[in-house]
């Protein structure tokens, strides 16, 4: 492709509802959950849970925010591009961020109806009890934002890294 050539992208679609300024109290008190859920995590670890969540939510929005914010923290592109096979590249992990990341599968996609018990008692392994529940109000936390990004067909691409901390 040369300097002259574009490419035509197709069109961005527009939001179904800026729900922020209809429920502007909700979206401050998400804000406030937010920032209390993310109390004592590793940023980095918060935020490969967040994009992990979000990947099993097809949140685009989501998605661009915190791969963006993940990349500000210091993560590498790498392990960011490798969460959506996490899997199959457990050894682009520690065992505690694949526990997370385990029990970020297991909250998000709860169709089964529970948490599975191996699934806790791993995270409960690498987590003291406080961090714990740090982690399980984070991971509930980015769930609630996924929905509300997905209903309302919030648009990716226009976030800039630490834009909303």
């Amino acid at each position: 492709m040369t300097t002259e050539e574009t490419v035509e992208y197709t069109p961005e679609h527009p939001p179904r509802l800026a729900w922020a300024q209809h429920a502007p109290e909700v979206y401050k008190a998400m804000l406030r959950l937010d920032t209390a859920a993310r109390r004592g995590l590793d940023p980095r670890l918060l935020e490969l849970v967040k994009i992990r969540a979000s990947q099993l939510n097809h949140c685009a929005f989501c998605l661009d925010m915190h791969s963006k914010d993940a990349l500000a923290a210091g993560e590498s592109v790498e392990r960011i591009i490798q969460l959506g096979a996490w899997q199959e590249s457990r050894h682009f992990y520690t065992e505690k961020e694949v526990a997370a990341l385990e029990l970020t599968d297991a909250v998000t996609v709860l169709t089964d109806g529970f948490v599975p018990d191996e699934v806790y008692d791993q995270a409960a392994k690498q987590f003291e009890e406080a961090e714990l529940a740090q982690l399980i109000a984070a991971i509930t936390v980015i769930n609630a934002w996924n929905r509300f990004g997905v209903t309302c067909r919030m648009v990716p691409g226009h976030y800039e890294a630490g834009q909303h901390q």
